[in-house]
Order: C-alpha cells, then structure tokens, then sequence
C-alpha cells in the first residue's frame, strides 16, 4: 500500500504555502511515548495539556512537546525538562531557553504577551535566557499522527543526533503528514518537506549564516499561507535568501484569490498574485484518510512596486 508521502511525492505537490502558521512556538520536553492530540494523550498531566491548549488558543503561540531522538523509555516524568519559546516574525526574531523540573510553571506565562514576540514572560516564569547554541531542527515523528511521520520522520531524526546535530528534536506535530519527513527550523521558523539529512545541515548552516534555503521549504510560520507562498516566491524572483530580509506587510482578497505585499528591508515592494487551488488527481492528506483534493498555493504574479505605489494608504 503507497503512504501518503509517496503519493505526494509522486504526483509533484507542490511544497510552497503549506507550512503550520505560529507566530511564536512554545516547546515542551516530554519523553516517552505521544498519542495523536499529544498535549492529553502523552505521559504530560492531561489536565495540564488542556490548560496550556486553553491558555494558548488565540494567541498566536502554538505549543508542542519535543523529545530527543532515539529509543523512548516509557518514564511518566522527566526530572528536568528543556523548553524552548520562540518568535519568527521579521525584525524581531529570538529563541529562548530555560529547564523546569515543574511543568506546572507554564501555567504562569503570559500567551498574550508570547504571541506579540515579548519574550519577559518566559524569562521571569522559567528563568530563561537567549538559547546561544545551535539551531533547532524539530523533526515530526508522531507515528499515531500519521506513520510516515514514524516512518520517515525517526530516522532522519535519528541520522541528524548520530552525526552531531545538537538541535536536532523529536516534535509531536507540523502538519502536513504527507510531505514527510518534515521539519521546522528555529528561531527563523521555516518548515522544510521531504528532508534529507544533508540538504537539513545546508539549511542549518544557512541559519548559522542569517541565511534562508529556499529548496524544499514550505514557509515561514509567522505568515498565512497565502504569505508564506508569496514571500518564497519573491525570494527566489530576486534570488534574495537574507533572513529577515522580507516581510509580509498587507494581504488583500480571501479565497481562492490574493494580492500579498511583500516588503524588503532596503525599501522596494512586490505585489504577488496568489490563487488557491484544488490539487489533482485526489489523493490521501493523511494514510488511511479518505481521498480528496488539498488546496494548493499558486504564485501567478509577481511585480515590483514603485516607491510611490509602495507606500499609498492600504485600499480597502
């Protein structure tokens, strides 16, 4: 039987705009196993993993449980655990770090204060400080999610731990089952598709560099996915790959069609015409799922603005 991720494969679905949207990303060690909802069905308290959903939703913070590769004791606590908070939105781009041996403390977070890229709460609650070390490479293995995450997703986790990858994580959930393995990288928050270990440490060392790989990528986080698609379209239009170089800064129309306005820091703007299709021949979001037709972002403009045009009042 084909897994999702080869039928994805096969019929070329195309990787740009598909990316989970999360302005900032709160990430929880837990190790042992995960069930799909991850958050009330792992060895973290459930009722603790339906407060933080609660406390999150809204926010722009999305939470979700990491874990070291490699084989998983079944241990219901972890005596320290790490955690990681994370803004990616242009121009203020951080990632921040702290331990806690009472997952309870997350409770304490201002998730308002998160998702607007104000990192004082998670530096008071838990004693964090700037994360100083590698980049992290989340990689999706929740096989009760999807098996290709199992499948495809461990050993590519596994590969990047046993070469020396220090940031390389477990993550509970990216979507997009069928573009396994998939990753996110911290603290820009681009998502990559059908990752491979070697193309993940070109990505990595881009990070290192302020840099951005644009093969394989799904998106950044900090935008909707009409964005998302419009910003790497731009990106490789001018062959510009400087984190933070670009910005989403207005996006007019709802589905299917879109005008996205794409800044650069240096001053000049694109318009991106962005439609929303149907992809075909049906086929399985999901193993196991019934089939259907995944909405696509398709670039089908992309024009510079002149300075004038850039900087009118937003039509309405």
């Amino acid at each position: 039987m084909s897994t999702c991720a080869k039928v994805s494969q096969d019929l070329e679905e195309p990787l740009a705009g598909t990316a989970a949207t999360a302005r900032t990303w709160l990430l929880v060690e837990q190790p042992g196993p995960w069930g799909a909802e991850a958050l009330t069905s792992s060895h973290l308290d459930p009722v603790l993993g339906r407060a933080l959903e609660r406390a999150a939703e809204d926010t722009g913070v999305r939470i979700a449980l990491i874990r070291r590769p490699g084989r998983h004791a079944d241990c219901h606590q972890a005596a320290e655990r790490q955690v990681y908070a994370a803004h990616t939105t242009p121009g203020n781009v951080w990632l921040h770090s702290a331990t806690t041996s009472d997952p309870e403390q997350l409770l304490t977070l201002d998730f308002a204060e998160l998702g607007r890229g104000l990192s004082g709460t998670f530096d008071t609650a838990l004693d964090g400080r700037p994360h100083t070390g590698d980049p992290l490479a989340l990689v999706c293995t929740n096989g009760k999610r999807d098996r290709c995450c199992a499948l495809l997703g461990r050993p590519l986790a596994a590969e990047l731990a046993a070469s020396g990858v220090a940031g390389a994580w477990e993550v509970t959930h990216l979507g997009g089952h069928r573009f396994s393995p998939t990753l996110l990288v911290l603290p820009f928050g681009y998502a990559y598709g059908r990752a491979e270990a070697h193309a993940v440490k070109e990505v990595l060392q881009g990070v290192r560099e302020g840099r951005v790989v644009t093969e394989g990528c799904r998106g950044s986080s900090a935008w909707e996915r009409p964005g998302q698609a419009a910003e790497l379209a731009v990106r490789t239009v001018v062959r510009e790959d400087t984190a933070g170089a670009l910005s989403v800064v207005r996006t007019e129309g709802e589905a299917p069609h879109w005008e996205v306005t794409i800044a650069h820091t240096d001053g000049r703007h694109w318009l991106v015409a962005v439609t929303q299709g149907a992809s075909s021949p049906p086929r399985a979001q999901s193993c196991g799922s019934a089939l259907g037709s995944p909405a696509r972002m398709d670039v089908t403009a992309v024009r510079e603005l002149s300075r004038t045009t850039a900087t009118s009042p937003a039509r309405r």
